[in-house]
């Protein structure tokens, strides 16, 4: 069996597991955090959709609002 030993600069070359589902984040039903409060409220009003923006959403649900956004707004390109 051989293991892969981590890149010395992880950033450089993240690894394929980098990217989650947010339905697989073990803090994926935690609230969501400041920054995501942040740029979710900002999105929502680009994108007119201003009920988008839900004080309690987890992260999970705030990181798919905000995928979502970002695709009507043009933001995530």
């Amino acid at each position: 069996m051989t293991t892969e030993t981590p890149h010395a600069n992880p950033k450089a070359e993240p690894v394929s597991n980098a990217v989650k589902d947010p339905d697989d984040w073990t803090t994926g039903g935690e609230k969501m955090t400041g920054a995501q409060a942040s740029y979710l409220k900002t999105l929502s009003e680009e994108a007119g959709e201003p009920d988008a923006y839900s004080p309690d959403l987890t992260k999970a649900e705030a990181s798919k609002t905000i995928d979502a956004l970002q695709e009507k707004t043009g933001r995530g390109s």
